[in-house]
Parts: C-alpha cells; structure tokens; sequence
C-alpha cells in the first residue's frame, strides 16, 4: 500500500515528482522515459499487491481461519512505514533519483517531515501494537482481511484510473523516429488543439480528439495516445498551462 500511496498522491493528483525527477540528462531524461519508469513502478506495486492478497488467500485456505485484526492491522502500519523509510533513505538520500517536492526551495525538510509522519510514526505505532492479538480466528479478523483486500483493489483502480482535470484531454507520447509534422498533419483531419509540449517534443497534450483520430495518431508515430489501447496511469492530465498554438 506504500507504493500505490506514494504513486497515486505524489505521481498523479499531486504530481510533486517522477520515480527519476531529478535525472534530467541522457536517455532517462526525457519525460516519455519517466512517465515510462513510472509506469514500471506501479507494475511492480501491482505484483507487490497480489501477492500480498495471494499470501493472505492461502493462509485463509490452508488454516480454515484468519487472524485477528488486532494482529493484521498494526503489521499493515509496520510495512507502510518500512515501505517509506526504506524509499525515503535508498531513493532521496542515497541514489538521489528524487526528492519529495522536486521544486522546493528546501528539499531535505520536505523529505524528513515525509519520512517521519508516514514512515517512522506508522511503523512505531504498529510495532508498539504487534502483540496486541491472540491470533485465534474471529469473525473481525475475516472481516479486516476482505476490508483490506478491497482497500488494496481500490488503491490499484485509482493508480490506473485516477483522476483527470480534463477529460477531454490526450496525451500522447511520440517514437523516438517520430515526425513532428506528420503528427501535425494527423491533428489536422480534426478540430483538436495543442495544449502543452514536453520541451523537445517527445509527449504532447491535445484537447478535442475523437476516438478515431486518437487512434490515427498511431500511424504518425505515437508510441503511446491515452483513452485508447491502455488507461491514463501516470499520464493523466491534472494541471492546466497556457495553450499552445500550431505553427
């Protein structure tokens, strides 16, 4: 749950950084490569998830029973925690790959208050309360274990379908052999609009596509045209810019 957190708060609705924010040289700084390792990020957050869910599942079969929630819910907190000191101390302060709020003027302070309310908080809470339980089966430990699955298959439908400022808008991510006048002339067979250009021209958002247009864009090199083969996920459009005009 620490991932699909961190992915869904900082990556989409807030969208503070990317997995590789402060990489902005060589092939990973592109924006098409970091909403790309974003994208990997949140695979592996699902894979993390379902084995949890699958774990839970077995344990359920194989004993006939599960645990009390006084013994799932202070371990959820434990690895929510973990989760966070773990990103906080490999992925800011060793590797450097982001920071918290990217475009803050004093990042360290964003990464400790972050480290502290969400990682070390949650972790001494449950470790103070691990043995709070029997581990005999009840009917509220059955309970928590369906609550807490639900909880994880929402968070996951979130991370796919969050939500979006506009939905009229597309992203589109262009090949690396793309043409920029070619996905031009496919914009002109409709009424959209440019609003927004990644800085060399690789990820573009455009407003008043049909479905059918998105899809032609294809055939003028897009890699990628949200609304069609796949969900927004990280590409979706949350923040407003000024309009861009063709030239």
């Amino acid at each position: 749950m620490g991932g699909f957190f961190d992915g869904i708060l900082l990556h989409q609705i807030l969208q503070w950084h990317h997995l590789l924010s402060a990489i902005q040289t060589g092939a990973l700084g592109s924006l098409r490569a970091q909403v790309t390792i974003d994208g990997w990020f949140h695979a592996l957050m699902y894979v993390i998830a379902a084995i949890g869910l699958w774990n839970l599942y077995r344990y359920r079969s194989t004993s006939g029973k599960c645990p009390d929630f006084s013994v799932i819910w202070p371990r959820f907190w434990m690895g929510f925690g973990v989760w966070h000191i773990i990103d906080a101390v490999f992925s800011h302060w060793i590797t450097g790959i982001h920071r918290i709020k990217m475009d803050s003027s004093m990042p360290l302070a964003w990464d400790v208050a972050w480290v502290v309310i969400f990682g070390i908080l949650p972790l001494i809470w449950g470790w103070r309360r691990r043995d709070g339980g029997s581990g005999t089966p009840s009917r509220t430990g059955t309970k928590a274990v369906r609550v807490m699955s639900l909880f994880i298959l929402f968070a996951g439908a979130v991370n796919i379908f969050p939500l979006r400022g506009n939905d009229d808008t597309t992203v589109v991510a262009l090949g690396s052999h793309a043409s920029v006048p070619e996905f031009f002339a496919a914009l002109d067979t409709s009424d959209a609009k440019v609003i927004w250009t990644a800085g060399q021209g690789e990820v573009w958002v455009v407003q008043g596509l049909s479905l059918r247009a998105r899809l032609a864009l294809y055939q003028a090199g897009a890699v990628y045209v949200s609304g069609t083969a796949a969900p927004a996920g990280c590409a979706a459009w949350l923040q407003s810019g000024p309009r861009l005009s063709r030239v």
